[in-house]
């Protein structure tokens, strides 16, 4: 407190007016007892004087008695005044301090003049008989209406000085007395009124830093407890509407931030007011360092600026495809640009959203393809068995062992459309995730030496080698052995496929800490990098000439894809063009609880 400006400002205020007050009231009081006492000498020095008149009129008729001089000395003595009886003509007939007879005539004194004027006067001025300052009061004597002399009385100036000076004294003390104890009294008071003041201050400061939680008391019934009140109520509404504002922008925040569209905001001046991190990756920038800056400058895209500015000026949504060179293959982004209105329904910018259509386009691609491929697939062995059916009912002349060879080609066909048509229902059900598969723990070293006996006949008419390396411990995991079995069987039997005669495929199993690792790993011809990110759908194969030579369904690959993460699995590849390929299967494992 004690460091506190307004309370010094208060404070000396309040000395200030005190003093002054004080000051003042001194003064006046003063002055009216200096009129008082001055009035009151006057009057004193009148009666005085009317006594002094009655004692000297038989005197100044007839001067008779010699011992009226004695007689005014003792009178004067007696009354501490001096006085002084003269004749008309001015002449001192007798004075209370001096001898008559060596005194000058008094008739030109100012005193005497004004008493033959007006009956009496009054005159304060220097005595060079007594050599002080003087007071004189004089009065007429008169007799039978005529003029007979004059009385007088006075009073030394000291002396009324010495009662002034006392009084002034007197008042300066209590003056004094009266300031000192009203300024510490002006100190409990400026106390009173600064240190809410001060209270009121701090808690406006906490408010201007965020911090309502701080409350004043409210004990006071004047208007600074009504102030405190009502500094109270603001600080929890302020608090109540951060509350609201902060939920509700910590909402949109966390609604913008996991948008997977990016999201790009301007304001009038095309300043970047918001870019969350899907709008950030996509157009490789930074949202934090893009903040306030102008637009152009953030982003750097042509088509991004000009719909926000076209946008913000003409007030219009707008839409527009944009593609941004990138590798390994372009990316088709779609904009939606509209402009952002206040309360007021006035424009303070506008607003892009960008849509990454490049996963759509993929999807789309991958379906045309799929269509196609399962078209294809589907057609090769119908077409082949309408036209065996065909040769065999319109040639009646066909030998029965052409007929005989015929149906074993539509057998085998029939047999290829079939296992098409078995894949694509298993494929349909894992994707659609109707899959029933059984709970129960299965040793994947069972399912691995169940396909990899069924496939090494396969492989030895190709003049492959087949090795296989398992642990020497149960690595089970949870589900069906059949479905684990199917697993190793693709991957096996796509192994032996591509890899020419005389090279070698391998199937090994490992524990990596929780997860259990199938590898099946080849000498083949390898996958190019622009096949592998795709190498896992439907019917898509490397080498369409080759695969088709090979049989199979072309769907191996996405069953094993689709059956391992059924498992809480995946998959993982690693090829060298030429060289070969390895598939890795990684599964959790069933940790036997010691």
């Amino acid at each position: 407190m004690l460091h506190s400006r307004f309370f010094w400002k208060l404070y000396a205020g309040y000395t200030a007016v005190i003093l002054v007050s004080i000051a003042v009231v001194g003064t006046l009081i003063s002055q009216k007892i200096e009129r008082d006492t001055l009035e009151e000498i006057r009057r004193s020095l009148q009666a005085r004087a009317i006594f002094l008149k009655e004692l000297a009129s038989p005197h100044l008729e007839i001067f008779q008695d010699s011992t009226f001089q004695s007689r005014v000395q003792t009178l004067g003595l007696a009354m501490d005044t001096r006085l002084t009886v003269m004749k008309e003509n001015g002449e001192v007939i007798a004075d209370s301090s001096e001898n008559p007879g060596r005194m000058d005539n008094h008739l030109k004194r100012p005193e005497i003049l004004t008493a033959r004027a007006r009956g009496f006067g009054t005159s304060s001025r220097f005595s060079d008989t007594v050599h002080q300052r003087m007071m004189y009061l004089a009065m007429s004597v008169r007799s039978k209406g005529l003029l007979v002399g004059y009385v007088r009385t006075s009073l030394p100036l000291s002396e009324i000085d010495r009662r002034l000076s006392y009084l002034r004294n007197t008042i300066g003390l209590g003056a004094i007395l009266a300031a000192v104890a009203a300024l510490p009294f002006g100190l409990l008071v400026t106390r009173h009124v600064v240190n809410p003041v001060i209270s009121m201050t701090t808690v406006a400061e906490s408010m201007s830093r965020g911090d309502y939680d701080q409350r004043l008391l409210e004990v006071r019934k004047d208007e600074i407890g009504k102030l405190s009140k009502a500094l109270n109520r603001m600080a929890a509404s302020c608090r109540e509407r951060m509350e609201i504002i902060t939920t509700d922008r910590n909402k949109l925040s966390a609604i913008l931030s996991g948008m997977v569209e990016g999201v790009i905001a301007i304001d009038r001046d095309e300043r970047v007011v918001h870019m969350n991190e899907a709008a950030g990756k996509l157009l490789g920038t930074s949202p934090v360092d893009s903040l306030n800056k102008p637009v152009w400058e953030a982003v750097r895209i042509r088509d991004v600026c000009e719909i926000l500015n076209l946008t913000l000026q003409d007030e219009v949504s707008r839409q527009r495809d944009l593609r941004l060179v990138t590798s390994p293959s372009d990316q088709h982004v779609e904009m939606h640009a509209s402009p952002l209105h206040d309360g007021q329904r006035n424009v303070v910018g506008s607003l892009v959203v960008l849509h990454d259509m490049s996963e759509l386009d993929r999807l789309e691609t991958v379906r045309q393809d799929f269509v196609a491929n399962a078209s294809h697939e589907l057609k090769t062995p119908i077409t082949a068995i309408r036209g065996l059916v065909e040769t065999l009912i319109d040639d009646e002349e066909l030998s029965f062992s052409k007929q005989k060879r015929f149906l074993h080609k539509i057998k085998d066909q029939s047999m290829r459309l079939s296992s098409i048509v078995t894949d694509l229902l298993a494929l349909s059900r894992l994707e659609s995730g109707n899959q029933d598969s059984e709970n129960v723990k299965t040793d994947l070293r069972h399912a691995i030496m169940t396909s990899v006996s069924g496939l090494t006949s396969t492989a030895e008419d190709q003049g492959i080698e087949v090795g296989v390396k398992l642990p020497d411990i149960p690595v089970e995991v949870l589900g069906s052995e059949d479905d684990f079995g199917q697993v190793v069987t693709n991957l096996l039997d796509n192994a032996i496929k591509y890899t020419t005669r005389g090279g070698e495929v391998w199937v090994r199993l490992e524990c990596q800490g929780d997860q259990a690792v199938l590898e099946v790993q080849d000498t083949g011809i390898g996958i190019e990098p622009k096949d592998r990110d795709r190498i896992f759908e439907r019917f898509y194969r490397v080498d369409k000439a080759r695969s088709r030579e090979l049989g199979g369904t072309g769907l191996g690959l996405a069953i094993v894809k689709h059956l391992a993460i059924t498992h809480g699995g995946r998959v993982e590849l690693d090829s060298v063009f030429g060289i070969g390929s390895t598939f890795q299967v990684f599964l959790p494992r069933v940790i036997r609880s010691m």
